[in-house]
């Protein structure tokens, strides 16, 4: 039947219920409520202080994003696969090191001193992996010994003091705009869209998820579950090393002190978007969202002048939150199955 044949009622009948059913898997999503946040906290700040929608700062919250958001995803991606990667924030200031002390100690042009800084990371989130999957030893346990051993070797490179120096190349990676738009930022959103592709269009990324939710299904399924745990640790600390490449340009200097913490805001960032802590349930939407609400949080009690000692408490309250918001899903689900 074509559809000039169709009466109008039903037509209308038809689109009605077709966009309530849009309309009610937007309600249902897991991320709405998060990004609904975003916009009603940006919104109450622009009003509070209006020179918070200002350009500048956009620009400066935008380069701030990238640093957490792209370390944010990797630990996410971790997290979809069940285990969790505490080594990420000390790994990303180890990388700030490495990369100044190749380009500036060692005489490598910053372009090789780079890749030599991602080689490392990469190979760190190798060993990783195959710890997990082939020792069984616990993810906490296994990035809780990088965690330590990264902050050490950050110091002991140094000897506590910042590498200066260093070449041009980093100011530019971190310092460049694209239409008034920081280049770390753009680069975020390549990584956002680039994580979004793998896991909602890739057969792999599909992997990823039925690994996460539940091994032995996965194994018995013939998906090669070790390789994929694998590859998301693997790739979770090349993004940390990427996250220090930004900062060592943003800072113009191989700082020892940078990056103790920020694996707590990545965590946070990625069960604030919906990431489940067991793993098999999350999306990159979600993610991104929950960095942005961190991001705006941090950068709006200084626009209020709040005092920074502070910000800790908020940030543990929100994570504690979503943390809560997590399990009663995850029971609320538990009890439909």
């Amino acid at each position: 039947m074509s559809t000039d044949t169709v009466p109008a009622g039903q037509r209308e009948q038809a689109a009605s219920t077709a966009d309530g059913s849009a309309l009610s898997r937007l309600a249902r999503s897991p991320e709405v409520g998060v990004v609904l946040a975003c916009v009603l906290l940006f919104t109450g700040l622009a009003i509070a202080k209006p020179a918070f929608a200002g350009a500048v700062n956009l620009q400066n919250m935008g380069t701030d994003l990238a640093q957490y958001g792209v370390i944010a995803i990797g630990e996410s991606l971790v997290i979809l696969t069940g285990g969790i990667d505490l080594s990420v924030g000390a790994l990303l200031g180890l990388s700030v090191v490495l990369a100044a002390w190749f380009n500036v100690k060692a005489g490598m042009p910053a372009g090789p001193a780079i890749l030599c800084t991602l080689a490392l990371t990469g190979l760190v989130g190798w060993i990783h992996g195959l710890a997990v999957t082939k020792l069984a030893m616990p993810p906490f346990v296994t990035t809780l010994v990088t965690y330590t051993v990264a902050q050490g070797a950050a110091l002991a490179i140094t000897s506590g003091i910042p590498v200066v120096g260093i070449s041009g190349l980093f100011s530019d990676l971190s310092q460049t705009f694209v239409a008034q738009v920081p280049l770390p930022a753009v680069l975020f959103a390549v990584t956002a869209v680039a994580a979004w592709f793998f896991l909602e269009r890739t057969y792999a990324g599909r992997q990823v998820y039925a690994v996460g939710g539940n091994k032995e299904a996965a194994r018995l399924a013939g998906i090669r579950g070790d390789r994929r745990i694998i590859a998301m640790y693997v790739t979770s600390s090349l993004l940390a090393g990427f996250g220090g490449v930004l900062v060592a340009g943003r800072m113009g200097v191989g700082s020892p002190t940078v990056g103790v913490g920020w694996e707590l805001s990545a965590i946070a960032a990625a069960v604030i978007g919906g990431v489940s802590l067991v793993g098999g349930q999350g999306r990159i939407l979600g993610i991104v969202a929950g960095a942005v609400l961190l991001e705006l949080i941090n950068d709006g009690m200084i626009a209020l002048a709040v005092n920074a000692d502070y910000t800790n408490i908020v940030l543990g309250v929100v994570l504690g939150l979503a943390i809560l918001a997590d399990r009663l899903r995850a029971r609320r689900l538990s009890r439909r199955g």
